[in-house]
């Protein structure tokens, strides 16, 4: 890669950062700090880097927040369990892998995240449409123009980009902000209690 593509990627992603849509990564956030404080499950996953992403998320909210904390998040990512995953899609199908695990764990008004760059990985948008016929609060982080899951999902953050790479590059600043700010609120906030 030369100089100047580099400095082109990274022009690119500053004016993508500029146009970041902040009141609906603000409206996640509150959703997750109120399946914290409804002592609700969240779900997170994806496929590839999106899968990359489900899993840091769930280390930075697990680890990061619920350290030194007397009362804990319950983030479990979908895709970190490999011989299930794999036991679904050889034994029934890849597009159900995700949805087959909500269906042993999803209760009422948990909290269900799925993450698709294009929007349209047919097992994320299938998991995202299970939780809501089962009355869950569902997000979706996409990129592209949000494709199915963004439609499908009932609060989204799309990167306003096409761009694959850009996109998963924005989902974990996306990620890292989201779980500042879990962090903050939980450490200034009397209703959650540290130890």
């Amino acid at each position: 890669m030369t100089k100047e593509n580099s400095q082109n990627y990274l022009s690119e992603i500053k004016e993508v950062i500029d146009r970041l849509p902040l009141e609906g990564l603000m409206e996640i956030v509150n959703l997750i700090l109120t399946a914290y404080e409804k002592n609700k499950q969240i779900f997170v996953f994806g496929n590839g880097g999106s899968a990359s992403t489900a899993s840091h998320f769930a280390c930075d909210i697990n680890k990061t927040v619920s350290l030194d904390q007397e009362k804990r998040f319950k983030v479990i990512c979908l895709n970190d369990n490999l011989p299930t995953l794999l036991a679904y899609a050889n034994d029934g199908s890849y597009k159900d892998i995700f949805l087959e695990q909500l269906k042993n764990f999803l209760q009422p008004n948990d909290l269900v995240i799925g993450i698709s760059g294009s929007g349209n990985s047919e097992n994320v948008v299938r998991a995202i449409q299970y939780a809501n016929e089962n009355s869950a609060e569902s997000i979706a982080l996409t990129g592209f123009d949000g494709g199915k899951l963004a439609k499908t999902a009932k609060n989204s953050v799309i990167i306003p980009v096409n761009d694959m790479q850009k996109v998963e590059d924005l989902h974990l600043i996306l990620v890292h902000m989201i779980m500042q700010n879990c962090f903050r609120k939980c450490r200034t906030s009397t209703s959650y209690p540290s130890k």
